[in-house]
């Protein structure tokens, strides 16, 4: 799968009921933050879809680590990769970088705040039950571009032209592509 497939989705293949990650009828499984599936029938009445909540005094409340289906996961994982690593373009020029290579301007600390995002993914990849040697691929990714990007500037270039997420959602949607639709 190229970075333009992830950039471009694809269109649903015949016979796909699937519908957008976050439109008002995502169905499947809902997942907690561990990982687990949460039975539709436990849940409470209204809150089996993704949905933002306007509190008192029309203050945003909605809880970004609330349970969510397995199709908003996956878009938000793909969200966060893209930004990380191909949200622009260097203008006059095809090069495509995102904040990681930014925020790894800033000596050390800028490199393990990505980190730690991308550590995050992983997480989350891990979450969706992607078995022990998709999630160690990944990190063999993340390692790469965390020790690569500490060496200034040379490591900023790196992790531009490596995208350490976007391969890592690229493994993750290989895998989810073989395993059956339930």
């Amino acid at each position: 799968m190229s970075d333009d497939d992830i950039l471009a989705p694809r269109r649903p293949r015949s016979g796909d009921r699937s519908r957008a990650p976050f439109s008002d009828t995502a169905r499947g499984p809902i997942i907690d933050q561990e990982g687990h599936e949460i039975r539709s029938e436990t849940l409470k009445e209204g809150l089996q879809e993704f949905r933002f909540d306007f509190g008192k005094d029309g203050q945003f409340t909605g809880n970004p680590f609330a349970n969510l289906t397995r199709e908003q996961r996956i878009a938000r994982i793909e969200a966060i990769a893209k930004l990380l690593d191909v949200a622009f373009v260097l203008p006059g020029t095809n090069i495509r970088y995102g904040i990681d290579g930014l925020i790894g301007l800033i000596p050390i600390v800028g490199d393990i705040i990505t980190t730690a995002i991308s550590l995050w993914l992983v997480r989350e990849a891990r979450a969706l039950g992607a078995p022990w040697y998709i999630t160690a691929r990944m990190l063999g990714n993340v390692a790469v571009d965390g020790v690569v990007g500490i060496v200034p500037f040379a490591g900023d270039a790196f992790d531009v032209m490596f995208r350490a997420n976007m391969r890592n959602v690229r493994l993750l949607r290989r895998w989810l592509d073989k395993q059956p639709r339930v």
